[in-house]
């Protein structure tokens, strides 16, 4: 187990180029918000555009996108039923993330094979929420792109088997074996634990506790991942990824200093000025 030190935030978090623009922080596609859960999309757009993201775009219900741009105008956004512009967007993003607030049924099956189909070897999946569900039960094969998994304990024993009971760091690390290597696994519980396939070794958080035990809070979390894969290029994608997960509950933590509940929102408020902090620290 490796610890997750300052020296790995401020290697991830550096200081943006004079010369930049939004191009370069990567275009995002984020998919999911179907009725009745349209706040869980809207949760993950925060996280991602607050997180850094350059373009953001939202498939999501026609119904819930006035919610979407009431909370993040930054963020672009059509209808989930316009299927040549979805598989447009697709072409174009950089990162798709898909699950947050995707009901498992018929329609998320369909959608999710049609990411899959869309796909390439250049472009990053994240895969949260109902979409695991759906990927665990469908048979679909394994996408060409990237994989980066972020399922609670019981989304976890659907893909692989295990029980919760048997979600240790033995058993998920040879259950990982039968992923695709470079797969990316978030494992989250009490104990947050990231891996990459085919090392045998993971991180673990020493950060967050149960007054992030609060709906949405994985939404955010995911978005927040997007957000950090988009950009940070002179690092891994696993080091990209273990530093969100990181940042997340390092501000719940903090945050928690002075409230009983933490909520995702407050989390992605204070995400630009956590990042500052720590790119400035000495």
């Amino acid at each position: 187990m490796k610890d997750i030190k300052k020296a790995l935030l401020k290697k991830v978090i550096i200081e943006r180029p004079r010369s930049s623009h939004k191009g370069d922080y990567s275009r995002l596609l984020l998919i999911g918000g179907t009725y009745p859960y349209g706040g869980a999309i809207i949760m993950a757009a925060l996280g991602a555009v607050r997180s850094g993201a350059g373009l953001v775009t939202v498939a999501t219900d026609k119904e819930n996108i006035p919610a979407l741009h009431s909370h993040v105008p930054e963020a672009m956004a059509f209808a989930l039923d316009d299927k040549q512009l979805l598989e447009q967007q697709l072409q174009k993003a950089n990162i798709v993330l898909v699950g947050p607030g995707l009901v498992d049924d018929g329609r998320g099956e369909e959608l999710l094979q049609t990411v899959f189909d869309h796909l390439d070897q250049d472009q990053t999946l994240i895969l949260d929420g109902g979409a695991l569900s759906i990927f665990a039960k469908s048979g679909l094969k394994f996408p060409k792109a990237h994989l980066v998994l972020t399922p609670h304990q019981r989304e976890w024993q659907v893909l692989s088997g295990l029980d919760l009971t048997s979600q240790g760091a033995e058993e998920t690390g040879e259950a990982l074996k039968s992923f695709p290597s470079g797969t990316i696994l978030v494992q989250k519980g009490p104990a947050t634990r990231i891996w990459q396939a085919g090392q045998d070794d993971f991180y673990q958080l020493e950060v967050g506790g149960p007054y992030q035990a609060t709906g949405g809070m994985g939404d955010t979390l995911a978005g927040m991942i997007a957000g950090f894969v988009g950009q940070f290029h002179q690092v891994s994608l696993y080091e990209r990824v273990t530093v969100a997960t990181y940042l997340h509950s390092a501000i719940a933590q903090e945050l928690a200093e002075d409230n009983y509940v933490v909520l995702p929102t407050t989390i992605s408020q204070h995400i630009p000025a956590f990042m500052k902090k720590i790119q400035k620290d000495t």
